[in-house]
């Protein structure tokens, strides 16, 4: 099998690339892929190497060695050899980064998606209840600031009666 030495990240290899990244799954939410979350920030080539940048969601979530392990992976099965991923905590990522798509695919998924914050007070510019993804009611209440992961809490729809989570704003 020949090596795929990159000499320069064209355009089109970067899209490639991307491509291959959105194909890898948040092993805690896996109706969204990496892409889409916003984690990857940049893809560069220095010195033959492909360095991929991703910014966890929090500075201690544990599902980043399983997407750092898998990019490898992915990234090693289509022959492109020589990758690093760096971990970047700054900028810090906020919800911001997921994509309208991510949002969408979590209140389908059955995930509350997040409010937009506003960004000076990291207050929710709507203070409106959290909606219910699976009747769009308001009428819902906190149970539990925290859910199955420390990025998400537990919420209860007063009018469906369903316990749901909601993907915390931050």
């Amino acid at each position: 099998m020949v090596k795929n030495v990159l000499m320069s990240l064209t355009k089109e290899t970067k899209k490639r690339i991307y491509q291959i990244l959105s194909e890898i799954k948040d092993p805690e939410i896996p109706v969204i892929n990496i892409v889409e979350l916003g984690i990857i920030k940049e893809v560069e080539l220095n010195n033959g190497i492909l360095e991929v940048s991703i910014t966890p969601t929090y500075s201690g979530c544990p599902a980043m060695h399983a997407i750092k392990s898998e990019i490898v992976s992915r990234l090693k099965s289509e022959n492109y050899y020589s990758v690093v991923v760096k971990i970047n905590y700054s900028p810090a990522w906020t919800t911001d980064f997921m994509t309208q798509e991510a949002k969408e695919k979590l209140k389908n998924y059955g995930i509350a998606p997040p409010k937009e914050l506003n960004r000076e007070t990291c207050i929710p510019i709507s203070l409106e209840a959290v909606e219910c993804p699976f009747c769009g009611s308001s009428h819902t209440e906190l149970k539990s600031r925290f859910g199955s992961t420390a990025c998400k809490s537990f919420y209860y729809c007063k009018n469906c009666l369903q316990l749901f989570e909601h993907f915390k704003s931050f």
